[in-house]
């Protein structure tokens, strides 16, 4: 699994998913979350604004990151 650090107490789940690099473009995150393909914390999310917080694991194609707030 790997952690992303961001600033704040948090992130939007498409904006994290092109910090990651799990998308190359904003356009591609968007796809994916409205397909149901993004898991957080377990369970699917279709939400493209949905806030990302310390400790949130993110799963695209088995791929795991959590988020580290600093």
């Amino acid at each position: 699994m790997t952690k992303i650090n961001i600033t704040g107490e948090f992130i939007r789940l498409d904006a994290l998913l092109k910090f990651a690099a799990f998308c190359a473009s904003g356009g591609e995150a968007k796809l994916r979350i409205a397909a149901g393909e993004i898991l957080v914390n377990g369970e699917a999310c279709t939400q493209r604004g949905k806030k990302c917080r310390d400790g949130d694991i993110i799963e695209l194609s088995g791929e795991k990151i959590q988020v580290k707030c600093s």
